[in-house]
């Protein structure tokens, strides 16, 4: 039975995450130590709110650096995906962990689109990866944010709203989901399964 940790630092909705990954078979640990940390088999990190109060939360229990060493899988869900990026523009600007290029940025609200991005959107496969194993482009996910990621090399599927939003990341060994997952249905879960799967 695989074995998933969940950062559990305050700023993010572990219960729906664990109990998501709980219905695929895994074993859930549940964290804020870095040294629980440092010696997952896979770690995701969750994250709902403001990306500063998230990093402040992060940096005040010794995690950054942890997270930043961390050598397996690694997923991001929402917030969690735009923590792994260089810096938001959120609150004036927060740096963030800096794990991928590039900077977060409010997404322009518009009469036939509302700000925050909340419901569901298609996604549409960018390339191919071992996360995204058995999703095509009829697969729709769960969005609710205000900032966007930025649309680049690490961008593995988009959804469109307003503009092409980066809906899954890859840097190496570490994934960003900005849709939750948890909430997705079938697609999201499979995206779970599949991150239960990947060699750790």
């Amino acid at each position: 039975m695989t074995t998933v940790t969940v950062l559990a630092y305050g700023a993010g909705n572990v219960a729906s995450v664990q109990f998501a990954l709980e219905r695929l078979g895994a074993t859930v640990r549940l964290t804020a130590d870095p040294a629980e940390l440092a010696e997952a088999e896979r770690l995701i990190l969750p994250g709902v709110g403001a990306a500063g109060y998230a990093m402040a939360r992060l940096s005040e229990l010794g995690l950054g650096e942890p997270i930043r060493a961390f050598p397996r899988p690694l997923l991001g869900v929402c917030l969690g995906q735009q923590l792994l990026f260089e810096a938001s523009d959120e609150g004036g600007g927060v740096p963030l962990l800096g794990l991928i290029p590039g900077r977060v940025r409010s997404m322009e609200p518009a009469p036939d689109r509302p700000v925050p991005h909340m419901g569901w959107s298609r996604l549409s496969i960018v390339r191919p990866d071992p996360l995204l194993e058995g999703l095509d482009d009829s697969a729709w996910a769960y969005f609710v944010h205000s900032y966007v990621c930025p649309d680049g090399e690490a961008t593995l599927a988009r959804a469109e709203y307003g503009g092409p939003v980066p809906a899954v990341v890859r840097s190496a060994n570490r994934w960003g989901c900005q849709f939750h997952p948890e909430r997705s249905a079938a697609a999201g879960a499979r995206i779970l399964r599949n991150f239960l799967e990947l060699p750790a």
